[in-house]
């Protein structure tokens, strides 16, 4: 499957850099947050389930998701990932995964 627009394309790009390493929230709002309308790249990968924030241990993180990971390995099979599955966020002391809405911009740390 190739992507279909250049949305797409950058979406996966995304999905490409993320799975590379651990970001923070903070890393990854200041490289893809836009305002530009006709490139809604952050909103796409939320929309579509590709990505995911986990908060533990006062920081967050953005990973991907595996429904991120298996559009990234349909489309770039060739990309950075070589099959591997995406990191899981660790539980928190509580027991609680600390997951929150990756829509929200509450999550944002200031």
């Amino acid at each position: 499957m190739t992507p279909n627009t250049t949305v797409d394309a950058l979406v996966l790009d995304l999905l490409e850099w993320l799975a590379s390493r651990d970001r923070s929230y903070e890393e990854t709002m200041d490289a893809w947050r836009t305002s530009c309308p006709r490139l809604p790249v952050w909103e796409e990968a939320n929309d579509r389930g590709f990505v995911s924030i986990d908060k533990g241990h006062g920081e967050s993180a953005v990973r991907v998701t595996s429904t991120g990971l298996e559009f990234l390995n349909e489309c770039r099979p060739d990309s950075v990932l070589d099959g591997r599955t995406p990191r899981t966020p660790p539980l928190d002391q509580t027991g609680d995964d600390g997951r929150i809405d990756a829509t929200s911009n509450s999550t944002r740390e200031g």
